[in-house]
């Protein structure tokens, strides 16, 4: 029998640190099924900057994943429950409650392990690890009006859909 294990997030800027919480999470099965957050969805912080079908496209291009899947509009168990996976692996920094995740799976009738991934350190002093330290860093080097990309065809008006 496959073990297949879930992972979740937003993965607006694809970082070492998500490259390590999926690599971390492939190790605990055979098959690694990675659910994209949609934009709506994301209420714990500012929604990403990417429409949701490109952040599922450069997830699934990563190697450690086997399929990476955009969450659903409106219930984000609905996925799992397709997936019906062996494991789901928390970030190690994300807002999820493990015990809270286990008992809304229970309360499903989803029986799967919860756990949470480790942090990864910096190999270097000024390695940025959060997409929130990513675009901090761009702010504050290239400025919020600097560059042509600037105000060019953001996401935020396109559907996040598929």
């Amino acid at each position: 029998m496959t073990r297949r294990v879930v992972a979740q997030g937003t993965f607006d800027i694809v970082h070492p640190g998500h490259v390590h919480y999926l690599s971390e999470a492939a190790g605990l099965g055979e098959e690694l099924h990675v659910i994209v957050a949609r934009r709506d969805n994301v209420t714990h912080k500012t929604g990403p900057v990417l429409d949701g079908r490109q952040r599922r496209d450069v997830v699934d291009a990563l190697e450690a994943v086997t399929e990476a899947h955009l969450g659903h509009p409106e219930d984000i168990f609905v996925p799992i429950e397709r997936i019906d996976p062996d494991v789901i692996v928390l970030g190690h920094d994300q807002h999820h409650d493990a015990d809270a995740v286990r008992n809304a799976l229970g309360s499903r009738n989803i029986d799967c392990e919860v756990t949470r991934a480790s942090a990864r350190e910096p190999d270097y002093g000024d390695e940025l690890l959060s997409t929130g330290r990513i675009v901090d860093r761009i702010l504050a080097e290239r400025g919020a009006d600097a560059g042509p990309a600037a105000g060019a065809g953001g996401a935020a008006s396109e559907p996040d859909t598929r």
